[in-house]
């Protein structure tokens, strides 16, 4: 077993079961497969960012099932992943929405889905970083 975010994984991906018949969602019982998951979401979300910043025309066709994604695979995550990465998700997705509000508008339901995933105070504009070099 090994440690990560201060919890002990066991064997097993998400979604597979274990010997006992358990899956790592019902029992708690993460695995190092944990790094792979918050690198996926990372990914994903950043994409996002990139894709939908205010540069041209978006192919709206990809949004709802993308936008789906991440919330699904920001759901999978033990609460603690998602604790420790929630103020970078925040900014992420924070940018990505601010891009995609004058575009949809506030109540469409991708714009919905993604503020789901944010807590707290939005960015200002889809350039607001909070760390600049």
């Amino acid at each position: 077993m090994t440690e990560v975010f201060g919890w002990k994984h066991a064997c097993g991906r998400q979604g597979q079961e274990f010997a006992d018949g358990t899956s790592r969602a019902m029992t708690g019982r993460w695995t190092v497969g944990i790094y792979k998951d918050l690198y996926d979401f990372a990914a994903k979300a950043g994409s996002l960012e990139g894709y939908v910043y205010p540069k041209g025309k978006v192919d709206m066709s990809y949004l709802a099932r993308w936008s789906d994604n991440l919330v699904k695979q920001y759901r999978d995550l033990p609460p603690e992943a998602r604790e420790e990465i929630q103020s970078q998700c925040n900014e992420t997705l924070g940018r990505a929405i601010q891009s995609l509000v004058p575009i949809l508008g506030e109540d469409h339901e991708v714009i919905k889905k993604l503020r789901s995933l944010v807590k707290g105070k939005l960015p200002s504009s889809p350039d607001d970083f909070a760390y600049r070099r």
